[in-house]
C-alpha cells in the first residue's frame, strides 16, 4: 500500500466503495436538480397572466351592465384559457368579484339605483338559502336541480321580453314585499348552493318582473348583494385553499377598470333594450347548461 493513498479495500463497502460513492453523489446532484426545477415557476404560470387580465376586463364590463357575479363567465374562462381546475377557478372567481362589485355598486349609488332595505332582506334570505342548498346538494340529484334551473331561466327569458320596466319605478317595502324579498333571497341562495350560479341571473328578473322595480334599481341592488356573499364564500375558500389569491386580485383589479363602463352602458340603454340583452345573456347561460346536461345524459348524478 502506498503511503498517503487510501486503498479501496480499506473503505466501507470494499473495492466497490468508489463506485458507490460516485453513484451516491450523482443521485444527490440529481435530487438537487429536481428540487430546483420543482421550485421554478411552471411555463403555464408565466404565460397565464394575459388571459387572466383579459378575462377580468370582460367580466368587469358584464358585471356592470348585467349585475351578475363572475361564476357564469369567469369560471369556465379560467378553466379553458388559464389552466385552472374547476374548484380553484370557482374560489378564485368568487374572491375576484368583490372588487368589481364594489366599484359597480358605487357607480349605481351615484345614480341613486340601490335599494338598501331590499339589499338587507335579500342577504338574510340568501345566507339561509345557501345553507339549505349545501344540505340539499347531498340529497338531491344535481341533474334534476340543473334542469329546474334551466326551466326557471326559460320562464324568466319570456318574462323579461314581455315586461317593459319603468326607469323611475322602485320597490315599496311593506310586510308582504319584505317577506317576498327574503323568499327570493332564500331561493337565490338555495340555487347558488345547488347549481353554483346565482346573483343577478336570478335576482334581476325577479325584482323587475315580481316587484316592478326599474332595471337600474334591480341591477344595483343585485350587485350590492353579491359583495357580502363573495366575502363570506371567500373566507371559507381560503381556509380550504381553493383560492389563487394573486390571480384573484389581478382579475379583480382588471374587472374594476371596466365595471363602471358596464354600469354607464346600463344607464344609457333603453330599459326594454336592456331587458332584451339580459334575456339574451340568460339564454346563453341556460343554453350552455342544457347542452352540458344533454352531453352527459345517462351519466349518474
Amino acid at each position: 500500500m502506498v503511503p498517503g493513498i487510501v486503498h479501496p479495500d480499506t473503505l466501507p463497502g470494499g473495492p466497490l466503495a468508489p463506485c458507490l460513492w460516485v453513484t451516491s453523489m450523482g443521485e444527490l446532484r440529481n435530487s438537487w436538480k429536481r428540487e430546483l426545477v420543482s421550485d421554478a415557476p411552471e411555463p403555464s404560470a408565466q404565460r397565464r397572466w394575459l388571459p387572466i387580465i383579459l378575462i377580468g376586463l370582460a367580466t368587469g364590463y358584464l358585471s356592470g351592465i348585467f349585475a351578475v357575479g363572475g361564476g357564469v363567465i369567469m369560471v369556465p374562462a379560467l378553466v379553458a384559457f388559464a389552466g385552472f381546475d374547476q374548484r380553484r377557478a370557482s374560489g378564485t372567481s368568487l374572491a375576484a368579484m368583490v372588487f368589481p362589485a364594489s366599484v359597480g355598486v358605487i357607480t349605481y349609488v351615484a345614480h341613486d339605483s340601490v335599494n338598501w332595505p331590499a339589499v338587507g332582506l335579500l342577504i338574510i334570505g340568501s345566507i339561509t338559502g345557501a345553507q339549505i342548498g349545501s344540505y340539499l346538494l347531498s340529497k338531491l340529484s344535481t341533474r334534476t336541480v340543473r334542469w329546474v334551473f334551466v326551466g326557471f331561466l326559460a320562464i324568466s327569458i319570456i318574462s323579461m321580453v314581455i315586461v317593459v320596466p319603468s326607469r323611475g319605478a322602485s320597490i315599496d317595502i311593506t310586510v308582504l314585499t319584505g317577506a317576498a324579498l327574503i323568499g327570493v333571497g332564500l331561493m337565490t341562495g338555495t340555487l347558488a348552493g345547488l347549481v353554483g350560479v346565482g346573483g343577478g341571473v336570478i335576482l334581476v328578473p325577479a325584482m323587475i318582473v315580481g316587484f316592478g322595480a326599474s332595471d337600474l334599481i334591480a341591477k344595483g341592488t343585485s350587485l350590492a348583494v353579491i359583495i357580502p356573499t363573495s366575502v363570506s364564500g371567500t373566507v371559507g375558500n381560503l381556509r380550504r385553499k381553493n383560492v389563487d389569491l394573486a390571480a384573484g386580485v389581478t382579475l379583480g383589479i382588471s374587472a374594476c377598470l371596466t365595471s363602471p363602463l358596464g354600469v354607464l352602458s346600463a344607464v344609457a340603454l333603453d330599459p326594454q333594450v336592456g331587458n332584451y340583452l339580459f334575456a339574451a345573456f340568460q339564454l346563453f347561460v341556460g343554453g350552455k347548461m342544457a347542452l352540458g346536461l344533454l352531453r352527459t345524459k345517462g351519466q349518474p348524478g
